[in-house]
This record gives C-alpha cells, structure tokens and sequence, in this order.
C-alpha cells in the first residue's frame, strides 16, 4: 500500500512583514520537498502573521490571489512537484480582508477556503467565509482544508468527511492558554477526536514565538484515521519540522468494527 508524505512546518511569521514572510515559506517549502514530501502545511495567516491592531493594517498587508505570494507558492509547487497548504490574508472588496487558505497543486490549480468560524477579535478584522470546506482530488489522495477553529466545530469537520476527504489540512495559531499541570493542549487532543470520529487523516500546522504579547501552543500534529498522532502531539515553542508517511486509503475504511460504520451508523433524524 502506497504511502504520502506530509510534512507540518511550524514557523513564526513576523506581523504585516509579507516579504519576510514569503521568504520563510519558500525556504520551508523546499526544506519539504528535499525530504520527499508530497505535501507541504504551513500555519495560519503565515504571509501576513496574525495580531492586527485593525482592519486596516490587515487590508494594507493582504493581497489578492494573483498577489506574490500566492504567485511564488505556484511556482514552488511546480517547480518541486508538491502540494502546498498555507494560510495568507487575502484582500477582499470595499476595504475587506478574509483569513483564508491556499491549497497549490503542482498542475497549477487553486483552491481557497474562507475561514467560517472567527476566534475572538477576528471578528472585528475577518470577513467570514460562507462555503464548506472544499475536499480537492490531488493526485495523492482527496485533501480537504479548513482552519484553526474551524476544527473545534465538530459539524463543520464532518462535512469533509462526509464528502469523502481521505486528509484534511488545516493551518493553525492556537493562542496559549492556562491548562492543568501535565494536561496536554486540549486543541491537539481535538485534532485527534474529530480525525478518530471520522476516520480521516489530520494535518494541523501551528506556528510559535510570541506575537504582539500573544503566545502560542506550539503544538503541530499529523493524526491518522484512528486519532493517533504520527508526529507532534506536543507543546513545542520553537520551530519544527513534522514529517509522516501516511497511507491514506485507510480513510476510506470507515469500519470500527464488524457492525459498525462511523457514518452509516449516524441517524441524523434523531439530532434535531
């Protein structure tokens, strides 16, 4: 059984400096593609960083999607024949800005995803995105995107799921939070919840070092279709490299026992 190798590059992107950040993504980009990888994720928001002080300093570093960002990300994917996952801000109409992700394949194509579900003060800079998550057929397998708390909406995770992605990739900047001693970050244990409930593949690429007084978990996970983690799993602040061989067909195995489907056996009449 064939496997695809993910790899996860938690980095720390610098707050409405696009250039460095491009530079850093390009630089993880072939870092991946060196160690075999099929599939490149980087964090959320990764060509603009994430704690705007307004909508405003959001609009002035976003770009639209034939922006140089968004340009260079194409030309690494065909260069190096990987599939690219990274999170940008992409400039909207009339002064708007969404939290969005990019998915380059190598062929050229593009797919983005709105952020639909807002942390916090993303509200007072986001638009929200009003479309699913889209489940893309690569040529390594169906990849679906989403991002950061969009993975804590159970709902919004089967939806994939459902529409029959083997791997989801989500770019990520879980804020830390206080936990209780020798817990770990409840983010990573949901990760592997809804990729165990659903029998997918998770890929969540975090980002770390302090932002504008904002820390960050740090905590980067690659999950099979059982919820075990293959790399990550942990609080990590600094950057790292999480790489895993995955053989995604198991996805398509929604068996957990003799009699039982994780989705046939949904009745969703009874929910309401």
């Amino acid at each position: 059984m064939s496997t695809v190798r993910v790899v996860c590059q938690q980095l720390a992107p610098r707050i409405a400096d696009a250039d460095y950040n491009r530079r850093l993504s390009a630089e993880a980009i072939r870092d991946a593609a060196a160690l075999g990888a099929q599939v490149v994720v980087l964090p959320e928001l990764m060509q603009s960083g994430y704690v705007f002080h307004d909508r405003q300093e959001a609009f002035d570093v976003s770009e639209p999607l034939d922006g140089p960002t968004l340009n260079l990300w194409k030309t690494l994917a065909s260069e190096l024949g990987i599939i690219v996952v990274a999170g940008f801000c992409e400039r909207l109409d009339d002064g708007q800005v969404a939290n969005s992700a990019a998915l380059v394949e190598p062929g050229g194509r593009l797919t983005v995803y709105r952020k639909a579900h807002l942390w916090d003060r993303e509200k007072l800079i986001f638009t929200p995105g009003a479309e699913p998550p889209p489940v893309v057929e690569t040529a390594v397998g169906r990849i679906a995107v989403m991002i950061c708390y969009d993975l804590e909406l159970p709902e919004w995770v089967r939806l994939p799921a459902l529409a029959g992605a083997d791997l989801l990739c989500a770019p990520v900047n879980w804020p830390d939070a206080p936990r209780p001693a020798g817990e770990r970050p409840g983010e990573i244990v949901r990760v592997q919840a809804n990729a165990a409930v659903n029998r997918i593949f998770i890929a969540a690429c975090d980002r770390h070092g302090e932002e504008r007084g904002v820390g960050w978990v740090g905590g980067s996970v690659i999950v099979d279709a059982d919820g075990y983690p293959q790399a990550g799993a942990v609080s990590c602040q600094q950057q790292q490299r999480l790489v895993a061989d995955l053989q995604l067909t198991q996805a398509s195995n929604k068996h957990i026992s003799e009699h039982n489907h994780v989705h046939q056996d949904r009745r969703p009449t009874l929910y309401g």
